[in-house]
């Protein structure tokens, strides 16, 4: 354990220094969604492929509308049906037109569509509204058309390429894959893409005192909220997470949990045991897990100049040198914690170029002043206003107090030299909506 009292902002700066951002790899589209590119991607094929209709309609040529009202209607001859994906195109000839349907090729001769509104739908009656079912008669693609106003040439046609041209650059590496992102992908034609995959990160939460939600408690337990919160917030922060459910303060069986976890692990993320308690096992357990043959490996126990987390612990284990962070086990203490460093930590590994929560300032909204100790940065769960610009405290100070943080949407933060903060004082306020 080092002596030393660490800052909030040097800890997570020795965090970001010892994480490089994984590896890429081909993924799946399905699988790709919130990664980041790491090349450039040129459109193969124009899009749309080929010129093809925006309505239902009839596809013309131009010369045999001209003039058409509904007075005096062009009479067409319907030589067939051209619906969405057709191949062996129809060609249509002086005095003839092809029903069309929206998305369809246009078929060789036609030089516009005109929407089945401006038309009798090929019923001989007066302006449709619709065309008939393509199944409904035999003779429904045949027949004669009345076409009640003219068109000028390509109107109603969506031009080849008129979305992206073949050779552009779709997306540029960095991108970050969002569902318009990926459904652009697909249209070009990719099934596959080049990112850094998400991180699989490991939670682990130790004490005997700890029992799974949905059993019954006995004398002196608790219910596990920890790993359940921080594996959720490991998936919130993009990563994919693996929550292992409380282990026994026992020394041995803790280093082992974490020894058959490396396989699986990008980052591992230990929660309680971490202070100075006769029983605070993960700084038994992981004071000898650096390995020998492992030069650099092992983790440094700290005390942060922060309150709640004033424990911290940080380094790597394994041949993998797999980071791991030890955090808290209160429940405030350990999410802050993972607020401040671990989600930072899992969206270094991700690559992404912007890794920390947004930021505001605020004026502080309270009864009374807030008290905070010196020399150290506090972190406040509170509401924060976008339209007045105002932030509101929730519950008190306690590191235990998670009911409070459930209802709050940022942290308040009262720097180290303050130690009383007067409402309508500006504060810093850490976003995490």
């Amino acid at each position: 354990m080092s002596s030393t009292i660490w800052s909030v902002d040097d800890h997570l700066e020795d965090i970001l220094a010892a994480i490089r951002p994984l590896d890429p790899i081909e993924l799946q589209l399905p699988d790709a969604q919130g990664c980041v590119l790491v090349e450039d991607v040129t459109v193969p094929v124009a899009l749309p492929p080929f010129d093809n209709s925006s309505m239902d309609g009839y596809a013309v040529r131009v010369a045999d509308v001209a003039g058409a009202s509904e007075e005096f209607p062009a009479v067409l001859t319907v030589i067939g049906d051209v619906a969405a994906g057709s191949g062996g195109l129809p060609t249509v000839g002086p005095g003839q037109a092809a029903r069309i349907m929206t998305g369809a090729p246009l078929p060789p001769g036609a030089q516009a569509v005109v929407p089945v509104e401006w038309t009798d739908g090929g019923t001989g009656g007066g302006a449709a509204t619709t065309m008939r079912p393509a199944g409904e008669a035999p003779e429904g693609a045949s027949g004669e058309v009345r076409v009640h106003r003219p068109a000028e040439e390509r109107a109603h046609v969506r031009a080849r390429g008129s979305d992206v041209q073949a050779g552009d650059l779709a997306l540029t590496a960095g991108t970050v894959l969002g569902p318009p992102q990926i459904g652009l992908l697909a249209a070009i034609g990719r099934g596959t893409v080049r990112v850094r995959p998400r991180p699989r990160v490991v939670v682990l939460s130790t004490g005997s005192e700890l029992v799974q939600p949905g059993e019954k408690l006995a004398e002196g337990q608790i219910y596990d909220s920890n790993s359940f919160a921080l594996a959720a917030a490991a998936r919130d922060a993009g990563a994919i997470s693996y929550r292992v459910g409380a282990v026994t303060d026992d020394a041995e069986t803790l280093r082992a949990t974490i020894e058959d976890q490396l396989i699986r692990a990008d980052l591992l993320v230990t929660t309680g045991g971490v202070s100075v308690g006769a029983y605070d096992v993960v700084k038994e357990a992981l004071a000898s897990v650096g390995d020998e043959d492992v030069p650099g490996s092992g983790i440094d126990f700290r005390k942060l100049a922060m309150q709640p987390g004033k424990p911290q612990g940080f380094g790597s284990i394994g041949r993998e040198h797999t980071p791991l962070l030890a955090l808290p086990g209160n429940p405030v203490s350990s999410y802050v914690s993972f607020e401040l460093f671990v989600r930072p930590a899992i969206r270094t590994l991700m690559g992404l170029p912007d890794v920390h929560r947004p930021k505001a300032r605020a004026a502080l909204k309270a009864d009374k002043a807030l008290s905070s100790p010196a020399g150290k940065r506090q972190f406040l769960r509170g509401t924060y206003d976008p339209e007045s610009g105002s932030v509101t405290p929730v519950g008190g100070s306690g590191s235990h107090l998670i009911a409070a943080l459930a209802h709050a949407d940022c942290l308040i933060v009262v720097p180290e030299t303050a130690t009383s903060v007067e409402p309508g004082t500006e504060v810093d306020v850490v976003l995490l909506g």
